[in-house]
């Protein structure tokens, strides 16, 4: 008889593994980039984060400056333009698909910029486990996956467990900005995060939308299907700490 293999624990996450078969391009950005990609031990799953990977920051980016991140940039639209912009800060994406990854260094390669590194992991999982407390100047999740249906809800990144999580690693005027074409997820966003003690909105309802962020693949798609984008920002509440 066969020695049974283990039984893989299947958390709950926030996406869909898709392909991670890479065009000729992409195959040639990853070859020319590598270095510009971290690799952390897993749990379980391939994109899961052991309980004991550590990321040194300063290391991985050659110095000190403050740290963004981004979960689920997808091709990397948004951050490879940012960090262009603003060449002071370290830009950290999280992101589970290899194809997407290889897009976003061959667009920051094109871009010029050597301040954005990548790790391929549950966005989620490398917050809580390579971010120390009061780390991030910013955190983004832009149009993250809206999970129609309510009984995916659950798997909705934007949750009061995450935002406890945020308020843990955003420093004291650090920010975190989201943006959704759902008009169903904004409000259930807004529910958590108006509600959480630590956190508070900068601007008591929907965010203007940020100038610095270019408009992605994602965005425009809701746009052209004449669905609204909806901006938040919220930061650590004064005083809301002990």
């Amino acid at each position: 008889m066969a020695e049974a293999r283990p039984r893989v624990h299947r958390e709950v996450v926030s996406f869909v593994r898709r392909s991670s078969r890479m065009n000729p391009s992409q195959q040639k950005a990853w070859r020319e980039h590598a270095d510009w990609v971290i690799r952390v031990p897993a749990r379980d799953t391939d994109t899961s984060v052991a309980p004991d990977a550590h990321l040194d920051v300063t290391d991985a980016f050659g110095r000190e400056a403050p740290l963004v991140v981004e979960i689920g940039g997808g091709t990397g639209d948004v951050i490879s333009a940012v960090a262009a912009k603003h060449p002071d800060r370290n830009y950290l994406a999280f992101e589970v698909f290899e194809p997407a990854v290889a897009s976003t260094l061959s667009k920051c390669a094109r871009a010029g910029v050597d301040n954005v590194r990548v790790v391929v992991a549950n966005g989620v999982d490398a917050v809580a486990t390579l971010i120390g407390d009061r780390a991030l100047t910013e955190l983004w999740t832009f149009f993250p996956d809206p999970w129609h249906k309510k009984r995916h809800h659950k798997r909705r990144l934007v949750s009061r467990p995450f935002a406890d999580l945020v308020a843990a690693k955003l420093a004291d005027d650090g920010v975190w900005r989201l943006a959704t074409d759902w008009e169903d997820y904004a409000l259930a966003m807004r529910e958590v995060l108006d509600e959480h003690p630590l956190l508070v909105n900068r601007h008591d309802g929907w965010a203007p939308r940020w100038e610095d962020r270019p408009q992605s693949r994602y965005e425009a798609k809701g746009i052209a299907a004449g669905r609204t984008i909806y901006d938040l920002c919220y930061g650590i509440r004064e005083g809301g700490r002990r």
